[in-house]
């Protein structure tokens, strides 16, 4: 085993490489511990315990003869097969699909073209149809997108679909949720040792929640609807271990645009991401989703966490159906292991044109922006609009530059208006953004994450600058091609927001 340290600015990384197919913990873990001592700097604790283990029930063709990663239990649990290795062909059983308005109308024209105009899905109950993208227009194209799922909800009597028909107050549509991947969660269809599937490439969101997740095709998820199986290949696992104590000025985001800043943009292609250690363990699941679900920006196939009491409390109230989580063994193989002291990392952007493009939000302070974007998937989360509200009541300021908040579903629409904002003496979020001259909280959607019709909610359409809690930052990815997005945490959006250029939060955070 080698090993190196790699000291970027504001920070302490190691990365121990492994050969492929060597096991990652191939010795035992005292030796492992003393190898690292010898050559790591002592800035960072290397003797990390392995994530709690539970034994593995035996899957119904015999018992596991060689250990494996979380990733591939699941897979081999999903495929009724004992044991996986990275790189092999499986035809995998899908516990849930996703899809949504973008992608929704090509999967059901394939589903028809190759099935037949009135043949019937493979399960009712397991299809998940969720609009949430191009909804608050008057496009017409937008609009058809939606009357198409609906009209095949409706054919195949699909249990989980939620409809908006009342564009104007979505608040009159009780069945409309919002952003998939945050509905997904909300309405207890995530669960750990699952397998789901969707036709969105931030689906890997759900791996938060100890399951396989990821973003498949029109075609691939045409097949599905026919059959519930989908052939996949088993991907090599990188390991991410994150220790220390998180710093009161840091968010999920920023720990995820430091993985992508060291691995890059393809450093993760078609492999698995798993996140362990006590700074991932000490996150809510909704850091963790936040952690799962830039995953794709690393070219990643799914990111996981380890599902832990977090995760069983935040299931209690969503889902009565039964599931058994499981964990990677220690003497699984992983390909590559890094591991990040959290204590040492500071406030993270992403610069235009690219994710992958970090550098330290203080290194930034003379970017001048226009806007602040507070939405979507990553950053559009209840915990998000809460950082946002505990920057802005600290600093007792108002914002410099307009300031969108798109909560991602109407639950959290709701939540920003009625849950007390911790010591604010009883505010809600809603108070403190009017207070601070924020625009009103808008409908819950994608927004203008994606860029969208024209007439979207807060869309790019200047070339104008905009510090962002979305994913991506390409050109024309919220709108006008020219614009420059810088990809942010909450608590740096909202520090930005107050002064009108890129801001490290620490400023007001003290």
């Amino acid at each position: 085993m080698t090993s190196f340290v790699i000291t970027p600015a504001s920070t302490s990384f190691i990365h121990s490489k492994k050969g492929l197919g060597l096991s990652a913990f191939s010795s035992a873990s005292t030796l492992y511990a003393q190898r690292c001592q010898k050559t790591v700097s002592k800035r960072i604790f290397c003797s990390v315990a392995a994530p709690q283990q539970s034994e593995r029930k035996p899957s119904t063709t015999g018992s596991v003869k060689s250990p494996m990663t979380m990733t591939e239990k699941i897979l081999a649990r999903a495929s009724e097969k004992p044991e996986l290795n990275p790189g092999d062909n499986v035809w995998v059983d899908v516990d849930i699909l996703m899809t949504h308005d973008v992608c929704g109308p090509g999967s059901i024209g394939i589903f028809k073209r190759e099935f037949g105009e009135n043949a019937k899905i493979w399960d009712r109950e397991k299809v998940v149809i969720i609009p949430d993208h191009y909804i608050f227009t008057s496009d017409e194209r937008a609009n058809r997108n939606v009357d198409i799922l609906r009209d095949f909800s409706q054919e195949q009597n699909i249990k989980y679909f939620y409809d908006i028909k009342d564009l104007g107050n979505f608040k009159a549509n009780p069945d409309y949720k919002g952003v998939c991947h945050i509905a997904l969660a909300q309405e207890g269809h995530c669960r750990p040792g699952e397998v789901l599937l969707g036709t969105d490439s931030h689906t890997c969101t759900a791996g938060a929640f100890g399951q396989f997740a990821t973003g498949i095709g029109n075609t691939d998820a045409g097949f599905v609807l026919g059959t519930g199986k989908l052939l996949l290949k088993v991907p090599q696992t990188l390991r991410f271990v994150m220790d220390g104590e998180m710093p009161h000025y840091l968010l999920a985001k920023d720990l995820i645009l430091q993985i992508i800043g060291e691995i890059t943009m393809a450093g993760a292609t078609y492999k698995s991401m798993e996140f362990v250690g006590t700074t991932v363990e000490s996150l809510n699941m909704e850091e963790r989703m936040t952690l799962c679900n830039m995953v794709v920006e690393a070219g990643g196939k799914n990111g996981v966490v380890p599902a832990d009491s977090t995760t069983f409390k935040y299931l209690e109230d969503k889902t009565s159906i039964p599931y058994e989580p499981v964990y990677s063994d220690e003497q699984a193989r992983f390909l590559s292991e890094y591991r990040f002291d959290v204590s040492k990392l500071e406030p993270l952007v992403a610069k235009p044109h690219s994710p992958d493009k970090r550098a330290l939000a203080r290194e930034c302070k003379d970017v001048k922006i226009d806007r602040v974007y507070i939405g979507s998937c990553t950053g559009g989360k209840i915990e998000d609009f809460m950082a946002v509200a505990k920057v802005f009541q600290a600093s007792g300021k108002k914002v410099k530059v307009p300031t969108f908040l798109v909560p991602a579903t109407q639950k959290v629409w709701m939540d920003i208006y009625s849950l007390p904002v911790p010591g604010s003496g009883g505010k809600t979020c809603s108070q403190i953004f009017e207070e601070a001259g924020c625009d009103t909280p808008a409908s819950p959607s994608c927004g203008a994450c994606l860029g969208g019709p024209r007439d979207t909610y807060a869309r790019l359409n200047e070339p104008q600058v905009c510090v962002s809690t979305t994913n991506r930052n390409f050109p024309g990815r919220m709108g006008h091609k020219e614009g420059q997005i810088y990809l942010a945490s909450p608590y740096t959006a909202a520090a930005s927001a107050l002064t009108g250029y890129v801001t490290d939060p620490r400023e007001f955070l003290q």
